[in-house]
């Protein structure tokens, strides 16, 4: 059991999906693929094969063509909350939820999925469901958008709307914090858990483009508390002026913050490494630095 809440809309989340899938092309799909390379380039220091993977969020199959032809891989199964995304990806695909995973307890040597689990809204429930569908010692792989991910437009759309709507509702959606997804995995039940951030800096001629460009990945709003209906013209307007005021360079190009957060985390196994117990060490670590000891003095001892 876990304490989720509803953050976001997973209907809308699908539709954006769907939407993506029937219009976007390479062009939008360049961060999935920067990503995608990041985290394969990580896989690739593991050596050790992975007879049967499961890449959840597969979206229309970017990552999986080079899954399938990884040495190790003998069958990759994947998934994505779109049955439209899923379609496209083509081999053993089907349609499923991250937060229903339709899989036994298990089953695959790998569970890696690239940047869909910041639209998750039980995101410890779902972390648990992959922990039990991994075998003994399986690698749990998975990139996903940080907090600072958008810094910039969030800071634009909420001054907007401020001066032209009188209020304030969540324009972008909310993600989670580095601190606090390794204590997500931990109460997951992985084991030897590391979290990781990276930041990726990429221009755009103008914030125009930028919201054009997530309406074609599919990343566009889908926070529940959302203001309902489109945004005013004025507001869009307001945005991308203030967007261009802030953080325009000379020759008026926009940045946009992407942060991506790498999570890695193993399926418990008596054969890993485990920590030692306090106060079970051999040696002193002066010893090991060639350092010499000084003891406290006794008003700096702990009583």
């Amino acid at each position: 059991m876990t304490d989720s809440i509803t953050v976001f809309n997973r209907r809308a989340v699908r539709r954006h999906r769907d939407r993506a899938a029937r219009g976007g092309g390479e062009d939008s799909d360049l961060l999935f693929r920067e990503s995608a390379e990041r985290l394969l380039d990580r896989l690739d220091d593991v050596t050790r094969s992975f007879p049967l993977a499961l890449e959840f969020g597969c979206r229309s199959g970017e990552m999986g063509k080079t899954l399938r032809g990884r040495s190790g891989i003998d069958t990759l199964v994947q998934c994505d909350l779109s049955e439209a995304m899923a379609a496209q990806a083509g081999g053993m695909a089907l349609a499923a939820d991250e937060e229903a995973l339709p899989f036994t307890d298990a089953v695959f040597d790998l569970v890696i999925g690239n940047l869909s689990l910041h639209w998750v809204n039980d995101l410890p429930g779902a972390l648990i469901q992959m922990r039990r569908a991994l075998k003994p010692d399986g690698l749990f792989l998975a990139a996903m958008f940080g907090g600072d991910t958008l810094i910039e437009l969030r800071q634009a759309l909420a001054e907007a709307e401020i001066a032209e709507e009188d209020g304030l509702s969540p324009r972008v959606s909310p993600m989670a914090e580095v601190r606090d997804l390794g204590g997500l995995l931990q109460r997951a039940g992985l084991a030897l858990p590391v979290v990781d951030s990276e930041t990726l800096t990429v221009m755009y001629p103008d914030p125009m483009a930028l919201m054009a460009d997530l309406r074609a990945m599919g990343e566009t709003n889908a926070a529940v508390e959302s203001r309902k209906g489109f945004t005013r013209p004025a507001t869009l307007a307001a945005a991308a002026a203030r967007y261009s005021d802030l953080f325009a360079t000379s020759d008026g190009a926009i940045p946009v913050t992407f942060q991506i957060i790498t999570l890695t985390g193993w399926a418990p196994d008596a054969s890993q490494q485990q920590p030692l117990q306090p106060g079970s060490a051999t040696s002193r670590l002066a010893d090991a630095l060639d350092a010499e000891e000084h003891p406290l003095p006794d008003k700096a001892r702990p009583t």
